[in-house]
């Protein structure tokens, strides 16, 4: 089974910033013709607050000749609780009413796969708790076949063993509780974006991928973090064996983040962007 993760295409009807890297990049999909396309969030530029911008997202994957899932990312559900636009009831129903479900399972070709919302995590929303007990079931479910997750946010940033980093990745102790279930079950892949940034590597004999951005590199204006900034997709061939090909497409441009993030994001969001490490520290 081959699979296309992309991610973090932050597109939008009123703020088409990036918009022009989506006819090329379904182009390379039909060239591609995967068996399954996964998008890991943030689809649009401000989905977590103005229907359209969903409805803009989930009308162009709709064109695709291909099946697709998606899970949310945090500029389409909002984050954590401290933050501008943190996760609650409204926005977590605008996307299941215009993009659809926020987690899923689907299995294929003997595996299953599990789509998570990862800004739950940490969030301390009703919902939380109920997608771990969620999770465990849906892994259970599996009845031993290997096991790949999709996501928004990964696990973590510089190293498994680090801090809260807050805004980054997950908490030492939701991270806990992930790896735990995960090393429970024959889980092989926990595949993410939100990073811009794109790195492959391995723990506990599970691969970890972060996709790269199909829509924009981001420069000096965040901290400086691990992986290549280029702009991309991810093939995964799951068999026997977990196979994930970064791939850098040329045919898109890597827009740079900083030189218009005042003009897409408000100089709020660009304070919660630009000093989003701070939070690795509280």
């Amino acid at each position: 089974m081959r699979i296309v993760q992309i991610t973090d295409t932050h597109l939008s009807p009123s703020k088409a910033h990036f918009t022009k890297n989506w006819r090329p990049l379904v182009e390379w999909l039909e060239e591609v013709q995967p068996d399954l396309v996964i998008h890991t969030g943030d689809l649009a530029v401000d989905g977590a607050d103005f229907d359209d911008d969903l409805t803009f997202c989930a009308d162009l994957l709709g064109e695709l000749n291909m099946p697709v899932l998606c899970v949310p990312g945090n500029h389409d559900v909002g984050h954590l609780p401290s933050s501008l636009q943190p996760v609650n009831d409204e926005r977590l129903e605008r996307w299941r009413d215009l993009v659809g479900p926020d987690r899923w399972l689907h299995d294929q070709s003997g595996w299953r796969l599990i789509g998570l919302n990862s800004l739950l995590i940490g969030s301390g929303h009703a919902e939380e708790e109920q997608q771990f007990q969620w999770l465990e079931e849906a892994l259970k479910g599996a009845n031993g076949n290997p096991v790949a997750i999709f996501a928004h946010k990964p696990l973590f940033v510089d190293s498994p063993d680090e801090g809260d980093s807050g805004y980054w990745g997950a908490s030492p102790k939701d991270r806990k509780r992930l790896l735990d279930l995960f090393n429970a079950y024959n889980v092989r892949l926990y595949a993410s974006g939100h990073l811009h940034r794109a790195w492959a590597g391995h723990h506990q004999g599970i691969s970890l991928i972060w996709g790269p951005s199909s829509g924009f590199i981001v420069g000096p204006m965040e901290r400086d973090l691990p992986g290549e900034r280029i702009v991309g997709a991810v093939i995964h061939t799951l068999s026997d064996t977990v196979h994930s090909e970064i791939t850098e497409l040329t045919q898109l441009r890597p827009y740079l983040l900083d030189d218009v993030v005042h003009e897409v994001y408000p100089s709020s969001h660009t304070a919660v962007i630009a000093n989003a490490d701070e939070t690795e520290q509280a």
